[in-house]
């Protein structure tokens, strides 16, 4: 499991899994476009603070685990993701541009997301018990004292 963030009042554990493609799932990750891809993807990550765990590019589709900064929505950051990269691959590969089914759009529409995190049957029961907890140690506190 991912280190806890913080930021200037706000203590994060934001994981996500985002899985993208390009425009009608081609197969135009490999060789030059993929080191390219791969090498923005981590710039624009970098000026976004946000931090890649994991990434693997495919030649139809990209994985990426990733942690993002809670003042970035996940819709924001792909959004960013794949705008720069787009308008980086276009001025970089100006042959894309010429296919008639590439326009100017070279990552589909949409994308998945699915947050990756700690064990969701822990944080049920840490809220479900949470009164208790408290409870005991308030009691505790009166006994034993602050200290």
């Amino acid at each position: 499991m991912a280190k806890w963030k913080k930021a200037a009042h706000v203590m994060y554990q934001c994981s996500y899994h985002l899985v993208w493609t390009p425009k009608y799932r081609s197969r135009i990750l490999q060789g030059a476009i993929k080191e390219y891809v791969e090498k923005k993807i981590r710039a624009i990550c970098e000026w976004k603070h946000i931090e890649i765990l994991e990434m693997t590019i495919m030649p139809d589709h990209v994985h990426m685990v990733a942690i993002i900064p809670p003042k970035l929505s996940v819709s924001e950051a792909m959004g960013v993701l794949k705008g720069k990269t787009a308008i980086a691959v276009f001025q970089q590969t100006k042959e894309l541009r010429t296919k008639p089914y590439w326009g100017n759009h070279f990552w589909s529409r949409g994308y998945c997301v699915t947050t990756v995190g700690m064990d969701e049957e822990k944080i049920r029961r840490y809220v479900k018990y949470q009164e208790d907890a408290e409870r005991l140690d308030e009691d505790h506190e009166l006994r034993d004292g602050p200290f």
